[in-house]
């Protein structure tokens, strides 16, 4: 059963200001659409785009100012950076900082404290461009994981270590903790970490667990089962960014707390490899450039390599209709994941291309970016912004009435088109 929702969004006003028009068909034809320039009007550069997201998993409405607020933070900061030159990289770098920042989600600041009472996180990062990766895994005491994932993403661009050493792209733990250190990015006590919020959700847990261990086996199993797997989609609040500039590089990053009393010195896919996040630019067969963003349970994501997954099906015709397939047949129903009767996860996902305007002026570009966001879970708050545009918008895109979760699926997006001068 799928459980579908769908909204398209095409971006039309290229010079200041960004207009939304809403169409409820698909994003089947958003690609050969074309719009007509005002003669008199001069395009100017736009710089990029950005989607963020605050996690797929529930999001209660009493929380929902203060997730949709630090998704338009996180827009603003990337765009920021856009708007002042810098690379994709650059710029979701940006916007994981303001992710992790916050006490709301599960990254970086009021990360889950694990079995311990610990904060371990994790957090990667890729550029389309490059195709280099940074991630860690496990790491406690840095306030901003993501920056240690793109410090050992630029550090591996240099090139190779004394003696033709190779450098490393992933790093757990004290070794992990330690390079950072040694690298210039300054510690920060794991008791500063801790909110009130996820100190209070770790002594309720932790009560949860003691009563589920005192049950006997048999009849009350599955009330055992139940008490401590209770409220377990709402600890699955990654968050992560995807970036397209405006020489059309993409990069996506990822950033995790982990779920919520998970064992010491275990990695989600917040920090694995083709499993948090993906980016790569167009090549060779591949016309159009792809970034991707993953968020639920990191068990089900890893076994799956969903972001490599989504990333691969975007090169399809319809993005719309390849992302509903991928959800549905590379994840809800994965061969992988056949024993699990709840399959928890989302994406957010851009493409982009290169389009060619039949213009006066030979020296306009454009880029067409189409953004979309996916999740099995009950919800998923995301954020999204132009360069052209003032501000950010945000949406708490919530699984239709009377589906279920981790078994039906929700999938809405929209596009954007971004126009700029060739000097």
């Amino acid at each position: 059963m799928i459980g579908l929702s769908s909204y398209a969004g095409v971006m039309e006003n290229l010079t200041n200001s960004a207009e939304e028009q809403q169409h409820s068909s698909p994003l089947t034809n958003a690609w050969s659409k074309k719009e007509e320039l005002n003669k008199n009007q001069q395009p100017k550069g736009v710089g990029g785009f950005v989607l963020v997201h605050a996690g797929a998993g529930y999001h209660s409405e009493s929380k929902a100012k203060e997730y949709k607020h630090v998704c338009k933070r996180a827009c603003q900061r990337a765009v920021d950076r856009l708007r002042a030159g810098a690379l994709a990289v650059e710029a979701v770098a940006a916007a994981l900082v303001e992710l992790e920042d916050s006490p709301f989600t599960n990254a970086g600041m009021g990360s889950n404290l694990n079995l311990s009472g610990e904060i371990e996180c994790d957090a990667s990062i890729m550029e389309g461009k490059s195709l280099q990766y940074g991630a860690v895994g496990a790491i406690s005491g840095i306030k901003n994981p993501v920056l240690v994932a793109n410090r050992l993403l630029s550090e591996a661009q240099k090139g190779k270590l004394s003696a033709g050493r190779i450098p490393p792209c992933f790093l757990v733990g004290r070794g992990a903790h330690e390079w950072a250190i040694s690298h210039g990015i300054p510690p920060c006590p794991s008791e500063k970490m801790a909110t009130k919020f996820s100190v209070s959700a770790y002594k309720r847990n932790k009560r949860k667990m003691e009563v589920a261990e005192k049950m006997d086996t048999g009849h009350n199993q599955t009330k055992k089962r139940r008490l401590s797997g209770e409220n377990h989609s709402g600890s699955l609040d990654t968050v992560g960014a995807v970036v397209v500039d405006l020489e059309g590089n993409v990069a996506a990053a990822v950033s995790s707390g982990g779920l919520a009393m998970k064992h010491p010195g275990r990695v989600g896919q917040a920090a694995h490899y083709g499993c948090g996040c993906w980016a790569e630019n167009a090549r060779n067969m591949n016309p159009y450039s792809t970034a991707v963003s993953t968020s639920g349970c990191g068990e089900h994501l890893i076994r799956t390599m969903l972001a490599q997954e989504c990333s691969a099906a975007m090169q399809s015709e319809d993005a719309h209709q390849a992302l509903l397939e991928a959800m549905q047949n590379k994840f809800i129903s994965s061969p992988f994941l056949a024993s699990e009767e709840r399959v928890l996860g989302g994406v957010i996902v851009l493409r982009c291309c290169r389009c060619v305007e039949a213009q006066q002026s030979q020296n306009i570009q454009g880029i067409l970016v189409e953004f979309l966001w996916s999740h099995t879970t009950e919800s998923m708050c995301v954020g999204y912004m132009s360069a052209q545009d003032s501000k950010a918008k945000t949406h708490i895109s919530r699984l239709p009435p009377g589906t279920i979760p981790g078994q039906s699926l929700a999938i809405e997006g929209g596009v954007c088109r971004l126009m700029s001068v060739v000097e």
